[in-house]
């Protein structure tokens, strides 16, 4: 079963005349990296937010997106009265130091706006973050989540698809060699058979002749790449289809793929077989490009 690491989930919660908005976004990386936009309120919680992610997508450049609105307008100041009365009782003072007589007094309503514009006057009002409520928001970022993981799952049967056409393709090439590669050989055979006859040599060991030929001919021999080649793309499918995550390790075998059709490319030297190793290598390039983002 194939996952991609591309997504996105979404998810929506009404909850004390606050509306959460969580939102999960997903790209292809080589490890799992992961990057909260939270409020302030719940930065506390960034170390239970990366568990649960990390334990559920596994992998991927991720960012997670949460904010909330209020459906109903609510103070979220409000007024230091204990700051304004001491601003006061400073003015009253001050104006009794500065008077002569002692008996002017300065009215509330008269230094109220001046009262109002002194720093630290407003103070935010203290938010507490509710366990309940957070249980909530915690099962709403679980929701996100798993539709986060459907929509990998759906780009996974593509990128499924479109591999497993890539790996056919191959097989079928490594099946257009065989013929080319049976008449190389037989053709090797004869044309040394026929440098042999035409020597004119009488000083030719032939043991050693048989022996260099044996050799020369299992340098040529392309025969076990060919099988090798066949194994790892049965066994390419074989995971693509079973085990998950599987992304690292498809990744492993491509590499073996790759081994055994330029091996095949370098020990050959008929046309045909090269321009079929052409189109082989050109297939595994587009695997690999499409291995990049599977989880």
């Amino acid at each position: 079963m194939v996952q991609s690491m591309t997504g996105y989930g979404k998810s929506e919660l009404k909850l004390n005349n606050v509306n959460y908005i969580v939102e999960l976004r997903s790209l292809n990386s080589k490890h799992i990296d992961i990057n909260l936009k939270i409020p302030p309120i719940y930065r506390d919680k960034e170390i239970e937010l990366r568990k649960i992610i990390s334990e559920r997508l596994k992998r991927g450049k991720i960012e997670l997106f949460l904010w909330q609105e209020k459906l109903e307008l609510a103070p979220t100041y409000k007024i230091n009265s204990d700051l304004v009365k001491d601003y006061y009782k400073q003015i009253l003072l001050l104006e009794e130091n500065l008077s002569n007589t002692g008996s002017y007094k300065t009215k509330p309503s008269e230094v109220m706006p001046m009262l109002l514009r002194m720093p630290n006057i407003l103070v935010q009002d203290n938010i507490k973050l509710d366990s309940s409520e957070w249980k909530e928001v915690t099962k709403s970022v679980d929701y996100a989540i798993s539709n986060i993981i459907k929509f990998r799952k759906d780009e996974g049967k593509k990128l499924e698809e479109d591999i497993t056409l890539r790996v056919n393709n191959i097989t079928n090439f490594l099946q257009e060699i065989l013929p080319f590669s049976e008449q190389r050989i037989k053709k090797v055979k004869d044309n040394l058979s026929q440098l042999l006859l035409n020597s004119k040599s009488p000083n030719i060991d032939k043991n050693r002749l048989e022996q260099e030929l044996i050799y020369y001919l299992e340098k040529q021999d392309i025969t076990e790449e060919q099988v090798r080649l066949s194994s790892h793309l049965k066994y390419f499918t074989e995971i693509m289809k079973n085990e998950f995550p599987n992304g690292k390790k498809l990744g492993f075998i491509s590499q073996e793929i790759g081994r055994e059709i330029n091996t095949i490319g370098s020990k050959s030297s008929h046309a045909e077989i090269q321009r079929i190793v052409v189109q082989m290598k050109d297939e595994l390039e587009k695997i690999k490009e499409q291995l990049l983002n599977i989880l």
